[in-house]
């Protein structure tokens, strides 16, 4: 696992945490330089998904754990804001839940908690695997996928190619993620259960919740975290982060007490 860090290291911390198969900088490179007038900004590159090394994703679990090494051999254990984009949401419960680091304010980017058992997730994770790493190493999408796309209008396209630039689709610089690390990224989030009503003392848990991903998510959000600062967007899946990353970055800041939202 690698990190990357940016900015003023005398400013608050904010952690951040990657989706699904998604490489750090596709991720958050347009919203890191909006961040460090505010924070010291670091970001997380998982095991498997970043090119200077040979490695396999291993589990949610044992990331986890490096994860927390790191936030203690370099914060004292203790930061301002963490961040999880989709999969990375899962990462925050965790590291919040586990309670070995302390988090002041843990957000939710929009994540959608799915979970299952073992069975049905190796075999989701069967299919998956192959699709994804056939679009990483080709990168572009299945005949039948931009078929699907064609019907999407204009603002719906935007969003998508957005979204697919995130995971990196329009090059092959993602070519080098093995299977296996997708495969076991996919699965292990499946199987790795959060708790219920998660909070921790002097922590804030805010969740993004895209209101076009429906009411479910927002049930889970209540389920999974214990009084949880619900912030409804009018939107889809990360689209505040993909779309318009000045508006993320001033909603970050208003989860930390930074000041508020602008328009």
């Amino acid at each position: 696992m690698k990190t990357y860090e940016f900015g003023d290291k005398s400013k608050p911390v904010i952690l951040l945490l990657p989706g699904t198969c998604c490489y750090w900088n596709n991720n958050f490179g347009e919203v890191i330089p909006l961040l460090e007038k505010s924070f010291y900004v670091v970001c997380v590159s998982y095991d498997g998904f970043d090119e200077t090394e040979d490695t396999v994703f291993p589990s949610m679990t044992e990331e986890t754990e490096r994860i927390e090494a790191y936030i203690q051999k370099h914060f004292g254990g203790k930061i301002t804001c963490a961040y999880g984009c989709s999969l990375g949401g899962s990462f925050v419960g965790l590291l919040i839940q586990r309670g070995k680091i302390h988090i002041d304010h843990g957000i939710i980017g929009s994540s959608d908690m799915d979970q299952s058992g073992r069975l049905a997730a190796g075999i989701q994770a069967s299919i998956i695997a192959p699709i994804l790493r056939g679009m990483l190493s080709k990168g572009k999408l299945p005949n039948w996928v931009n078929k699907q796309m064609e019907s999407c209008s204009s603002e719906e396209r935007v969003y998508m190619d957005k979204m697919l630039s995130m995971f990196g689709i329009g090059t092959t610089k993602m070519s080098f993620v093995k299977r296996k690390s997708i495969y076991n990224q996919f699965y292990s989030d499946l199987v790795t259960s959060l708790d219920n009503g998660i909070g921790s003392e002097n922590t804030v848990i805010h969740c993004f919740y895209a209101e076009k991903m429906g009411e479910k998510y927002l049930s889970r959000y209540k389920q999974h975290f214990a009084d949880p600062d619900i912030r409804r967007h009018p939107m889809q899946h990360e689209e505040l982060l993909v779309c318009y990353p000045q508006k993320w970055v001033n909603e970050v800041e208003d989860c930390c007490g930074m000041g508020n939202i602008a328009d």
